[in-house]
């Protein structure tokens, strides 16, 4: 039977499989046909598969479908996004905290510490510590050259001078700075205020380009009374007549 199914199929090779299975199943697979007869004239039904697998060679239901994948899409570059630089130091990051509004405004922060530390607390800290600042300077010059007259309170060196004031000097000195600062830092507390407005200009000089001079004097002031005690500190001598030569 084998044989003649051979022959009646032509060019495909039929495999006759047990006459025991009920149906005739064809699958077309590399040029060969398997067929299952279900009666004895499985030639006759071999050589019908085999036309029909010729014409249609995915016929059976459990034959594998071929399903095309279509090529990957083409790898997207990222797109460059430049990374903004300090405007006082050209080469470093810029610090994101920075307010560019605010009066003294140099886009210097080399230690980032804008990022987390509130700009508009800290400009008001900055100017009042630079008001202090410029006071101490004037004071540390006028001390110098002007005294009280106590053989106590005549030494014109001013960080010895200080050691030499009596404790109930500095008593009356300490609640002084106090109240200041008691009766102020409400209205620094205020979000909506503008670093330095305490509501007091009895001369009517606030303007912006007086308050860009405050800021940029009271940061100097800063380095220079700090410059002022580390001189005294070494050479123990009045500021103006280690200067001079004098003393």
């Amino acid at each position: 039977m084998a044989a003649a199914a051979a022959a009646a199929a032509g060019t495909t090779t039929a495999f006759v499989a047990p006459t025991s299975l009920a149906g005739v199943r064809a699958t077309s697979w590399a040029g060969a046909a398997v067929c299952s007869p279900a009666a004895a004239g499985g030639a006759a039904a071999a050589a019908a598969a085999g036309t029909a697998m010729a014409a249609e060679p995915y016929a059976s239901s459990s034959s594998p479908v071929r399903v095309p994948v279509p090529p990957p899409p083409p790898a997207v570059e990222p797109e460059s996004v430049e990374t903004p630089k300090s405007h006082a130091v050209p080469f470093m990051k810029k610090p994101e905290g920075l307010i560019d509004s605010q009066d003294g405004f140099t886009g210097f922060d080399p230690f980032f510490i804008s990022n987390w530390l509130d700009q508009a607390w800290a400009a008001k800290g900055e100017l009042k510590n630079g008001r202090v600042a410029m006071l101490a300077c004037v004071g540390w010059f006028v001390a110098e050259f002007v005294h009280l007259p106590h053989p106590r309170l005549a030494n014109p060196v001013a960080l010895e001078a200080a050691r030499d004031i009596p404790r109930g000097l500095w008593a009356t000195i300490i609640i002084c700075i106090s109240l200041v600062e008691i009766l102020t830092f409400p209205k620094m507390l205020e979000s909506d205020r503008r670093a330095g407005d305490l509501d007091f200009d009895p001369l009517k000089l606030d303007s912006p380009a007086m308050r860009l001079r405050e800021v940029k004097h009271g940061r100097l002031a800063m380095l220079s009374i700090l410059a002022l005690v580390i001189q005294q500190s070494n050479v123990h001598k009045p500021t103006i007549g280690a200067l001079l030569g004098t003393l």
